[in-house]
């Protein structure tokens, strides 16, 4: 079965002082989650039967472990990101803040359920890849990111003008 494969681009914008700030943990986490989503897609055009690779499986186990590690917490560590930019209404945000929590704790038990595999094949990682759990967190995280970066430019328009 051929997938179509989506590409993500999470640019959040970061403070100019060089503080480092929740955006900053936000930004860390969906880095970590974007390379390993990248390099799935890439392991998965790969072929590999299990055990064959070890190289790549072994990278991809340690892409694996970074991008749980990022989705442990994220939905506080954008809660509190929310907060440090003053986003109104806060009372909107909070249901968003419960999809995005349970998108990302589905996103890490499938994740974690394929890392404790002896095994990873390709077809394995295709099917992580197209897992609808993977795809809603990537979805949400889009929708933050735009958000953030709209909170983010007014202030720096406000500060040239």
């Amino acid at each position: 079965m051929a997938r179509s494969a989506v590409i993500v681009q999470i640019t959040f914008v970061r403070t100019e002082d060089g503080d480092r700030d929740m955006l900053d943990d936000m930004h860390d986490r969906c880095s970590a989650i974007e390379e390993c989503y990248e390099f799935m897609l890439a392991y998965a055009a790969q072929g590999l039967r299990s055990g064959d690779g070890s190289t790549f499986c072994d990278q991809v186990r340690e892409l694996l472990q970074r991008a749980a590690h990022a989705l442990d917490g994220l939905a506080e560590s954008c809660r509190t990101t929310v907060e440090e930019l003053c986003l109104e209404p806060a009372e909107r945000y909070q249901p968003f803040l419960v999809v995005l929590d349970r998108d990302a704790r589905n996103s890490l038990a499938a994740i974690e359920l394929v890392m404790v595999q002896p095994n990873i094949s390709s077809q394995l990682i295709d099917n992580l890849n197209a897992s609808i759990h993977l795809r809603a967190l990537l979805t949400s995280l889009f929708l933050v990111d735009e958000i953030f970066k709209s909170a983010r430019t007014p202030a720096e328009s406000v500060e040239a003008g």
